[in-house]
């Protein structure tokens, strides 16, 4: 178990609206490499672990993620809440914000939604470990 602060883990404020960035940075949170992947990533491969250290550092490391996932979410956030209908559509922003409006909603920067397909948990701690090594070479 885990205890919740109220604040996150690093301050977000961003004051100037930015469409565009919003979309790049909206990858890290849901995309293929993203943070919303790798939480899941790490708190599903915790159960098959065949050592309590490691099934630890696991958990560990997977929270850890979701506050991450939370400081990127802000800043989609923060980058779109005060957008003009005209930045939203000369940035190219629309298609995201008649599904979506203001809201922050997992996908990849090309548009495609998160799928728990983008992570594995094979069950084999070497193969589970790999990925994460991998994945983790990926982020942003």
């Amino acid at each position: 178990m885990w205890n919740y602060e109220k604040r996150l883990e690093f301050p977000v404020n961003i004051t100037t609206p930015n469409a565009r960035l919003a979309q790049a940075v909206i990858s890290q949170y849901g995309g293929p490499d993203g943070e919303m992947g790798a939480s899941m990533r790490y708190l599903s491969q915790r159960y098959a672990c065949p050592y309590r250290e490691v099934s630890a550092i696991l958990t560990d490391i997977g929270t850890e993620e979701l506050a991450h996932l939370e400081m990127v979410a802000t800043i989609v956030h923060q980058l779109t809440k005060d957008l003009s209908m005209e930045e939203i559509e000369e940035s190219g922003f629309a298609n995201y914000y008649v599904d979506h409006t203001i809201g922050v909603w997992p996908q990849a920067a090309s548009g495609f939604p998160f799928s728990a397909s983008q992570f594995q948990s094979t069950g084999d701690i070497i193969t589970d470990l790999m990925e994460d090594m991998a994945a983790d070479a990926t982020s942003i």
